[in-house]
């Protein structure tokens, strides 16, 4: 059977992503699409608006056939190790092609750029070492050192989008069998863009605010009913319901224990610590904590890691034992793990059980701290996939 995979958030699932689901498959010609989604905390830094179970399940009533989770190891980081945890679980399963969204106004050859990546290795490392302390955030340290080694290219590190597009067709480039690249334009909307404009597509950030506002009247046209059905009727998180969490814990915790988490680097302990007592909001003291260093999406992933507690040895665990955890399937997607089950290079879980438990741990615990966000909350982890009969 024919594949073509995505990687995706789903935050939450609207026309867009459906529109994109539709054109993987009619550019790759793929019989399987395979969806590997993030989970309950999402790649800036944020818990999902809505669970993964039924991000999942919209995802497969809209044109995916098979929903894989991306590890929390992977899930919540910048972009490159976030496009290579996707690229890598299609990998495992043999998936034939990539197709993903791009707002790049001109026609970008991704295949070039990861080429010219894979020839000129030692020389962006030098470059990047070179001003890597020099106050510019990540994104603008890349953009110079792009600029002085691909003058005749207008990269736009700016774009999150363009940047993922990059870091999957750099990933990609790596494995012995690279999948083919199917890159496709946005409809009408950039990801920054912050109103809903359009009577069919809007951007992701603009949907999650009008959410988080209240303002559902705008929503309707935008998404699939089955999305606005589960934002009006379920359980809705976001960080400012994570707050009191968080400040408990940098209140309870020494400058010492926090300087242990996963990321926590330069001293930031200490800025932590002081803006957690003088903020009432967590958009107050992320805004008290922002720097040039440390981006309000840095401080926001640093927040997650130091919310569930997480630790290097957790993460370097879960990047050299990786795994396909299914979250759900239709009978397309069945078909396709039955033919592939023998061939897979992962252990492929369709359930959690004793015996891997201790290798989901990390992810496990994120759901639990995920379900604490919500009252009357469903059990997390110990799901079984979702079937599709659509």
């Amino acid at each position: 059977m024919k594949s073509c995979g995505v990687i995706t958030e789903y935050n939450p699932f609207h026309n867009g992503h459906a529109y994109h689901l539709k054109k993987a498959r009619e550019v790759s010609g793929a019989e399987v699409i395979v969806a590997i989604m993030s989970g309950n905390f999402l790649q800036r830094g944020e818990p999902a608006i809505i669970d993964k179970w039924q991000r999942a399940e919209v995802a497969l009533a809209h044109g995916a056939d098979i929903v894989i989770e991306l590890p929390f190891a992977y899930a919540v980081q910048s972009a490159d190790y976030f496009g290579f945890g996707g690229v890598k679980l299609l990998q495992a399963l043999e998936v034939d092609s990539l197709c993903f969204g791009t707002d790049s106004e001109d026609a970008v050859d991704y295949q070039f750029f990861a080429d010219f990546n894979q020839r000129h290795q030692q020389e962006l490392e030098q470059a990047f070492q070179a001003i890597r302390n020099n106050g510019m955030s990540y994104p603008q340290q890349m953009t110079e050192v792009y600029r002085q080694l691909l003058p005749e290219w207008r990269l736009d590190f700016d774009s999150p989008n363009h940047i993922l597009g990059m870091s999957y067709a750099k990933a990609n480039q790596g494995f012995q069998r690279p999948m083919t690249l199917f890159p496709i334009k946005r409809q009408v909307t950039r990801h920054h863009q912050v109103d809903i404009a359009s009577q069919e597509f809007a951007s992701g950030t603009a949907i999650r605010k009008a959410i988080l506002s209240a303002d559902h009247q705008q929503l309707e046209p935008v998404m699939p009913e089955t999305t606005y059905k589960l934002l009006t009727s379920v359980p809705l998180r976001s960080w400012e319901l994570a707050w009191p969490l968080l400040k408990y814990q940098l209140t309870v915790s020494t400058v010492a224990q926090l300087s242990q988490c996963y990321q926590v680097v330069e001293g930031i302990e200490y800025r932590l610590k002081e803006m957690a007592v003088k903020a009432t909001s967590f958009e107050e003291f992320v805004s008290l904590v922002k720097s040039k260093r440390f981006t309000w999406t840095r401080i926001q992933r640093l927040c997650t890691y130091l919310l569930i507690h997480v630790s290097q040895a957790e993460i370097d665990g879960v990047r050299s034992n990786s795994y396909l955890r299914v979250l759900g399937f239709n009978d397309l997607g069945r078909q396709f793990l039955g033919q592939q089950r023998k061939k897979v290079s992962l252990p492929l879980i369709t359930k959690v059980s004793k015996a891997n438990e201790g290798m989901l741990s990390l992810d496990i615990r994120a759901g639990q701290v995920y379900q604490l966000l919500a009252d009357s909350a469903p059990q997390d982890y110990y799901r079984k996939p979702f079937i599709s009969l659509g």
